[in-house]
């Protein structure tokens, strides 16, 4: 199961910058790819606005 990005993203760039699989891509709210994600919590713990969980 892939962390996922809740409506409460404010896309400030800060998950994508921290991820090292490069799993998010940019938009109105980000996302991440479920095939790419490793599940390591990297873009969780990195989220200033607590939009990513499990």
């Amino acid at each position: 199961m892939a962390y996922k990005i809740s409506e409460d993203c404010i896309a400030c760039g800060t998950c994508k910058d921290e991820c090292p699989m490069g799993a998010i891509s940019e938009g109105d709210r980000y996302s991440i790819n479920p095939d790419m994600c490793t599940e390591c919590g990297t873009c969780a713990s990195a989220c200033p606005s607590g939009a990513i969980s499990l």
